[in-house]
């Protein structure tokens, strides 16, 4: 059921995330009646404090447990205070046994209306039998001293992003929720866990589909963008499993018209880039050269494990393992492709993948044993024993 009503079920699950119904509760409205209710399109902002806590993450600040606890209080009695209250519910990734569900509650219309373009379409139902769903509470309205109340400083007065990996909860005040990448990072971080241990790989990578293939493609960040155009959904991350391969968030309106769930890939392809030429513009990686290279994540002399640079909850070793897995178990077949030389990245760089994929490609072999020397110091500094089979 859609619209203002007084479930018992509701209120009593909203009761059991510290928010008490005032007056009306809105359950998944429709964009057409959140305008009717309010809402505004937010001009898309970034550079939102974002402070996370349960572990390190890259590009995150730490908010400790009292504060967070301290935080959490006094967004649900905000929420708790306003007449109307707005509930939406939504996944990470579409229709899988890996996806992660989630509900938002929120003090206004306008939050709820970017949050919905972003998120998967799920049922109230989904929610309910959910074991881990993640919460999001969303104060639009609360005091720009909040920040600072609890000790995190006045930087966020205008709004910030706060997580806790442990109890799978994401708080977004002011307008923050207009940062919708700090958002769906954030997303990102909370979920990995959860797919994770339902068998899925939350993995940084885009696809492509060429006819009837399907490609999973990690890269350096700089050349995803030049052929954005070319890809399925231009967020990173999705989620790799027995049943698929998923894009973590929606892209266009992809709940209605087209597909939202790809068979397995037909390849993966890793694109790396390097001056030297000492990596040949495209080969065939096994299982194992191909966790290596995804591990090391080599983008011209720097290395960014998993090619991935936001914020996560995910031990890459443990990625890189699970990866090599299920390349082995599907036999699925692995590339690495340099795409140093291509003078425009975009087109240039997809038909150099479409045809390392119809063509006899020889297996890896670098040329010279400094690039190797390179890798290997890398990762020995990072991580004292490789898995059996890892190779570059």
């Amino acid at each position: 059921m859609k619209g203002s009503w007084r479930s018992h079920g509701l209120n009593s699950a909203l009761a059991g995330k510290g928010v008490l119904v005032l007056d009306q509760v809105f359950q998944n409205l429709k964009s057409s009646e959140l305008f009717q209710k309010g809402a505004t399109v937010a001009e898309l902002l970034s550079g939102f404090p974002i402070h996370v806590r349960g572990h390190t993450l890259r590009g995150s600040s730490d908010i400790s447990k009292p504060q967070f606890t301290k935080l959490l209080k006094q967004v649900t009695s905000h929420i708790s205070s306003i007449s109307n209250i707005y509930v939406h519910d939504g996944a990470i990734g579409p229709r899988s046994t890996c996806n992660v569900n989630i509900r938002m509650i929120s003090d206004g219309p306008s939050s709820v209306l970017a949050f919905s373009n972003i998120i998967w379409e799920t049922s109230s139902r989904a929610i309910s039998k959910d074991s881990c769903p993640l919460t999001v509470y969303a104060a639009e309205s609360i005091s720009p001293g909040v920040s600072n109340s609890i000790g995190l400083g006045t930087e966020g007065d205008n709004g910030f992003i706060a997580a806790d990996i442990e109890r799978s909860m994401l708080i977004v005040c002011g307008t923050a929720f207009s940062d919708i990448n700090g958002t769906k990072e954030t997303l990102v971080a909370l979920s990995e866990p959860v797919i994770f241990a339902r068998g899925g790989l939350p993995l940084p990578g885009r696809l492509l589909v060429f006819g009837d293939s399907v490609v999973l493609l990690f890269a350096p960040e700089d050349i995803i963008q030049s052929c954005a155009v070319f890809l399925i959904s231009r967020d990173a991350g999705v989620i790799l499993s027995s049943e698929g391969v998923m894009p973590f968030f929606r892209f266009g309106d992809t709940n209605t018209n087209g597909p939202n769930l790809y068979k397995l890939p037909s390849a993966i392809v890793l694109i790396t880039s390097d001056d030297s030429r000492t990596i040949p513009s495209a080969s065939k990686l096994s299982p194992g050269q191909a966790a290596y290279h995804f591990l090391a994540g080599h983008q011209n002399g720097k290395f960014v494990p998993a090619f991935h640079k936001g914020p996560s909850s995910i031990d890459p070793l443990e990625l890189a393992k699970a990866l090599m897995f299920v390349l082995k178990e599907q036999q699925i077949p692995s590339f690495l492709v340099n795409a140093k030389g291509i003078e425009s990245a975009g087109k240039e760089l997809v038909t150099l993948v479409e045809s390392t994929l119809s063509m006899n490609i020889p297996p890896f072999r670098a040329k010279g044993g400094e690039i190797k020397r390179r890798y290997k110091s890398f990762l020995s500094g990072k991580y004292q024993q490789l898995p059996e089979g890892f190779s570059f």
